[in-house]
């Protein structure tokens, strides 16, 4: 079981910014792919953004633009910045590993295995 340690969710406004970490154990994201994952209530989880072992990075539509995902090897640790957000893209956040991959791999959303127990992004008009 891999423990990952999601955190910086909270209530903002629209058009506000918020940062999400993820504390990951050892240095899994220099093998695994990492991804942030969205769960509207009602709806399926779905993929936010993913970071490649090798760090190449995809944001999915509707959050290409506004958000970014990065990581500091340093601080074992992968990030989600979300800026300009808007109440649709409230939800439960969770972050995500797969099983080790191809440095240069873009892992589908099928393939992540585990997950955080994920902070929750409220966004207001």
């Amino acid at each position: 079981q891999v423990g990952l340690v999601e955190s910086g969710g909270g209530s903002v406004q629209d058009g506000g910014s918020l940062r999400l970490s993820c504390l990951a154990p050892g240095s899994i994201f220099t093998t695994n792919c990492m991804g942030w994952f969205r769960q509207a209530p009602g709806k399926e989880r779905e993929l936010v953004a993913a970071l490649a072992s090798g760090g190449s990075t995809l944001v999915k539509d509707p959050w290409k633009g506004r958000f970014t995902i990065s990581r500091d090897k340093t601080k074992n640790t992968v990030y989600l910045q979300m800026d300009s957000l808007k109440p649709e893209d409230t939800g439960m956040y969770y972050c995500a590993t797969t099983p080790a991959r191809h440095s240069g791999y873009m892992c589908r959303s099928q393939e992540y295995r585990a997950w955080g127990q994920g902070t929750q992004v409220n966004v207001s008009s």
